[in-house]
């Protein structure tokens, strides 16, 4: 079984490709190309959540066989001191950090309201072994719509989800298609920046492609074990 992975844009789909040397082929799918290489199906499915599960659900619908998982992957930002610039962070929980309703006594997430959900949790086994793999740090990696701008806004933040190591805008928008689809997702990122005021400056995306390279060359032999037990455990069941 292969692996689904989805990016906001090109350079980080070719980033992650990068890593299995040769050009990757090539694949249509309704309104992407998937890029295979390794173990991975890659697509570029576009930035913010709503992109990122129409391209996962339509990616999902075409494939031939079922995926064993789907991963979220790219750069984003890192909050410090926990996830400084260069590192690498893998969600232990993907949290939909905006997904509600504001109120005179501040924000109420969706699920305050009394519907739908603002959470997905990988799988603990997988967040391990690719932590382990890489060493990636392990933590909540927020999606956001809005990429935070101002220490306000990342003190909010902090407030509000205390383990959070990193936000990037595509997360839970994958982890929600691929719930509908009964497959499970993780989300693997290299930290190109600093979560907080703007300071285009400081930013590492060079780095930071390059760090998701070098991930993703880690991360295959772990997904390969992981997904051969995933096929043992179900047939299992």
């Amino acid at each position: 079984m292969r692996v689904l992975v989805v990016t906001a844009v090109p350079a980080e789909r070719d980033a992650v490709t990068r890593a299995f040397g040769d050009g990757p082929r090539i694949r249509e799918v309704p309104g992407a190309e998937l890029h295979l290489a390794g173990p991975f199906d890659v697509l570029a499915g576009g930035a913010g959540p709503a992109a990122a599960a129409a391209a996962t659900a339509c990616a999902l619908a075409a494939a031939s066989a079922p995926y064993a998982a789907v991963v979220s992957a790219g750069i984003g930002g890192g909050f410090a001191p926990a996830a400084p610039v260069g590192s690498l962070v893998v969600a232990s929980s993907v949290v939909a950090a905006d997904l509600g309703a504001e109120t005179p006594d501040g924000f109420v997430p969706v699920t305050g309201l009394g519907f739908g959900r603002d959470t997905f949790l990988p799988p603990e086994a997988l967040v391990r072994d690719v932590a382990e793999a890489t060493g990636a740090l392990p933590g909540t990696v927020l999606t956001v719509s809005t990429v935070t701008g101002s220490a306000a806004r990342t003190a909010e933040l902090l407030a509000a989800h205390p383990g959070a190591v990193a936000e990037a805008m595509e997360g839970f928008g994958v982890a929600e298609a691929a719930a509908r689809f009964g497959v499970p997702a993780l989300e693997l990122r290299s930290v190109s920046n600093a979560v907080g005021p703007r300071d285009r400056a400081a930013w590492r995306i060079g780095d930071a492609l390059a760090a998701l390279t070098g991930a993703f060359g880690k991360t295959a032999p772990v997904v390969e074990s992981w997904t051969r037990h995933d096929r043992i455990d179900r047939h299992r069941d």
